[in-house]
């Protein structure tokens, strides 16, 4: 159905892209998926490896801290660890921790925001088209990303 939809329309692209920062943090979550449960890494490691900016990097740790997805250790045997079982993790809570809540269209945060309102044709469409990236982002889990990442070549 999402497939469906985007491909339905060439505007999509300008209308929602995963920023940046959005794209480091799935690869720092990733590294940590990649690994047995409860693996430790250090920061160095995973810019490394995942070619993670280290001008992005303290600041999507910052993020993925805050939000509970990952813990931080300091120290000689610190670095960052998953808090939640690799299953449970899916990328709609790695977008959500660093960009927060997905809205394509303000139209969309509440009642009062689009002067048409309930009689504007748009909206319905802007929220089943919210509604379905959202579902695809919740369906994709850690787990599978790092088995296909885990995937030989």
């Amino acid at each position: 159905m999402f497939t469906t939809l985007v491909n339905d329309w060439d505007g999509f692209s300008a209308l929602l892209k995963i920023n940046r920062r959005t794209d480091y943090a799935v690869r720092v979550i990733l590294a940590l998926a990649k690994r047995p449960q409860g693996t430790r890494l250090a920061t160095q490691e995973i810019q490394k490896e995942m070619l993670v900016p280290r001008a992005f990097l303290q600041r999507i740790i910052a993020d993925l801290s805050k939000t509970d997805l990952i813990q931080t250790f300091s120290g000689p045997n610190g670095g960052l660890q998953l808090t939640h079982p690799i299953d449970s993790i899916s990328l709609r809570d790695v977008y959500e921790a660093i960009e927060g809540p997905l809205m394509i269209s303000d139209c969309l945060q509440g009642p009062g925001q689009c002067p048409l309102d309930s009689g504007c044709p748009v909206r319905p469409r802007w929220s089943r088209l919210q509604a379905t990236i959202m579902e695809e982002l919740g369906n994709i889990t850690l787990e599978q990303l790092a088995q296909e990442a885990n995937q030989p070549k």
